[in-house]
């Protein structure tokens, strides 16, 4: 018999399984130690930027001006002037910690309650968080001992301390919830504790070895902060459904009969290559980030693309081996209740119930469906386009700290009675300008017109800081009129940065970038589904079933989090409009994870189709024989996801929320209700290759053996997740 990539390597494996395990283990141990030795190298703002914020960020790298990192401390008292003798001891406190430098004379508000204190941070900028934490108890300290002033710390610093303490409490909060979860689902799946650890396990040593290796990836992508959050929500979920997948269709054949030799060639050779084409799947989807031109989204592809390329080798490689070295000890550590569910179902997956009754809810679903498929794919895509409806009015910004945090965590208080106080203060724009000669009597008449100006003769660059107390309508002034006004015709050119600046330009190259990766990942998911099915119909199927799921999901997200609808049911709160990097995200992941499904349960379809049966009746079994596994496998990508969607920070809820409601969407109404009524609707035109196509090369879809075929349909009874003997 030809076996193709999947079944080699898993045959392979089980004959090599020392070497394939201690292989595994090998490399997982180098991966994440070495990693973990070379640290993590996080963007700067300059890189992070596009546009002009990002041109001039780069001037001032390229002419060595980096900036230490800033920090405001304010003083409010009751009283006007209330405030001097804690400034006086606040500067004393400030300058014994060693740390800071250019300590400014404390500047009072124009009703004199309050009292701003400046200074930057000693050495490097991008490890300052690391150094601030003496300059915070120095704060803190004269604090605790007047009550009769109110102090208020924000900077680069001090702010970065406080997200990377939040960002670590989060991801340890997101790791201890989403794996006993996974656990306990899968415990439930297979009624066996052995059978259940087996695919947590190999996700989790997935997501070590990737974090070893996105660690070296970063010293020449320099990765933003949320990276490993979101290469772990990724990681975890794809690698326990891989495994998930293919222990199933490995428990399935031996329920049919199969000696364990060829039940685990048939898993390889079908579970195992669905595993290979829809990791490589994701893989390439992921890659269309890499077209936003923006680093942020370049992080997450690398980050997704080595993560999900460990979480499918080790599938296909250690998997095999493991299960060959247990054999019936995969289900050691039996549960006896939800054992007895599992011997039920083993006994329907082996024939001796020889009745479509034990098609479970799965069959019972599918019977109407089939029946009258033109109403139910007509009732499914009106109840998308119903969720899909609220995204029409989708808002997307760069969320502020009071949106992003909530009005009340500790770092949007201190900003907004900054700004208050000081308007302008904390985010100011910051102008560079760079000219052949910086000292031309042009140039320096139009610097002269603004009040903080620093020049840089040696490098020929002149930095300007200019409050912007209205935020984007001021810089969108400074940029259209006043810059214009002083610098044209005097040979200088002038570039805007700073937060506000930042954020702007950032969203610009974003809306810029949604066009190219869209058409690349709908492109590429249609080839490789052409490749794979050598069908044009089932490409362009399932590119609509997805551009559907990402609707509805896009549609729960605005509906949720713009407007507040249900929000509180789940902790948050409506804040008016959506991350700006959230839709292009949800995107590029929800395309490539609803190909996980769609290659999956079609290729379930395909393999019955091939064996002769109608297209009807081989829907009737692919759908059934893979409902549990999908069912199983989106459980716990929901349950991973909505974990996210309970963590501190609203993007990081957006994305959870969004990508769980999105795989719900998918693995009921779209996989089990729209995907065969669409496909029935088709008939035989599902697997029509047109001529031109015809010499694409033929993909085995692992197809057993006519001796090893898989059990009549009638007798292969769908179990749902509490079963042990699985469809897939």
């Amino acid at each position: 018999m030809r076996l193709n990539l999947a079944a080699r390597i898993g045959v392979w494996s089980a004959h090599h399984r020392k070497t394939a395990i201690l292989g595994w283990l090998l490399f997982v141990v180098l991966a994440a130690g070495i990693g973990g030795a070379s640290g993590m190298v996080e963007m700067t703002n300059a890189e992070n930027g596009a546009g002009d914020s990002a041109r001039a960020e780069q001037i001032l790298s390229d002419a060595g001006l980096s900036h230490r990192a800033g920090e405001l401390v304010m003083v409010s008292s009751a009283a006007p002037d209330g405030w001097r003798a804690a400034a006086r001891e606040l500067t004393a406190a400030l300058g014994e910690t060693g740390e800071v430098t250019g300590l400014a004379a404390p500047v009072a508000s124009k009703d004199g309650k309050d009292a701003l204190i400046a200074f930057e941070m000693k050495g490097d900028a991008a490890t300052a968080s690391d150094r601030v934490q003496p300059v915070l108890d120095a704060v803190a300290g004269v604090q605790e001992k007047r009550t009769d002033i109110t102090v208020h710390q924000f900077g680069d610093a001090s702010a970065g301390k406080w997200l990377g303490d939040l960002l670590t409490d989060d991801f340890k909060k997101a790791e201890f919830t989403a794996v006993p979860l996974a656990l306990g689902i899968l415990l439930v799946a297979f009624g066996a504790v052995v059978a259940a650890l087996l695919p947590v396990g190999l996700a989790l040593t997935a997501c070590l070895a990737a974090f070893g290796l996105l660690s070296l990836a970063s010293h020449q992508l320099h990765l933003f902060q949320t990276t490993y959050s979101v290469m772990f929500l990724m990681g975890f979920a794809v690698g326990v459904d891989y495994c998930l997948f293919y222990l199933r269709r490995e428990r399935d054949e031996r329920a049919a009969g199969r000696d364990a030799e060829t039940a685990l060639r048939i898993a390889a050779a079908t579970s195992g290559r669905s595993v290979l084409v829809s990791g490589l799947t994701v893989m390439v989807a992921m890659a269309g980030m890499f077209l936003s031109g923006l680093l942020l989204f370049k992080g997450f592809a690398v980050a997704t693309i080595i993560v999900v390329f460990i979480a499918m080798m080790g599938s296909v490689t250690v998997l095999p081996a493991l299960l060959s070295w247990l054999g019936d000890r995969i289900d050691a550590g039996r549960v006896p209740l939800l054992n007895r569910r599992g011997k039920r179902a083993t006994r329907d997956v082996a024939g001796t119930r020889g009745t479509q009754q034990s098609g479970g809810i799965a069959g019972k679903l599918l019977r109407p469906v089939l029946a009258r498929p033109r109403f139910f794919a007509a009732a499914s895509v009106v109840v998308l386009l119903v969720l899909a409806a609220p995204a029409l009015g989708m808002k997307t910004e760069e969320l502020g700290l009071e949106k992003q945090f909530g009005s009340d965590s500790q770092l949007a208080v201190a900003y907004r009675h900054i700004s208050e106080a000081f308007p302008g203060g904390p985010a100011p724009a910051q102008v560079v300008v760079e000219a052949e000669d910086i000292e031309a009597p042009g140039v320096r008449k139009a610097l002269d017109g603004f009040d903080k100006v620093t020049v840089h003769r040696a490098q020929n660059v002149a930095e300007i800081e200019v409050p912007l107390p209205h935020g984007k309508s001021d810089l969108t002034e400074l940029r259209e009129k006043r810059l214009p006004a002083a610098f044209d015709g005097t040979g200088a050119r002038a570039y805007v940065t700073g937060e506000t600046a930042g954020s702007t330009d950032f969203n610009d190259q974003l809306k810029r970038g949604i066009l190219p990766v869209f058409l690349f990942i709908t492109a590429v998911t249609f080839l490789l589904m052409l490749f794979c099915f050598r069908s044009y119909v089932i490409a362009v199927t399932a590119i609509l079933l997805n551009l559907l799921s990402v609707a509805a999901a896009y549609g729960v997200m605005v509906a949720v989090f713009q407007h507040g609808w249900g929000a509180s049911l789940i902790g948050s709160e409506g804040v008016g409009a959506i991350e700006s990097w959230m839709p292009l995200f949800v995107l590029v992941v929800l395309f490539g994870l609803s190909m996980d499904y769609h290659v999956f349960v079609v290729s379930r379809i395909r393999e019955a189709h091939g064996r002769g049966l109608s297209t009807p009746a081989a829907i009737d079994e692919g759908i059934r024989r893979t409902a549990g596994a999908v069912t199983g496998a989106a459980v716990i990508m929901v349950a991973v996801f909505a974990v996210f969607g309970t963590l501190s920070m609203q993007d990081m809820q957006q994305m959870g929320v969004g990508l769980a409601v999105a795989v719900l969407l998918d693995a009921t109404i779209v996989r089990m209700v729209l995907l065969p009524s669409v496909m029935a609707l088709l008939g035989e035109r599902n697997w029509r290759t047109p001529r031109a196509l015809s010499r694409l090369p033929v993909m085995d879809h692992g197809e057993p053996e006519p001796g090893l075929a898989a059990a009549p349909a009638e007798t292969a009874g769908t179990v749902g997740v509490a079963g042990t003997a699985p469809r897939g």
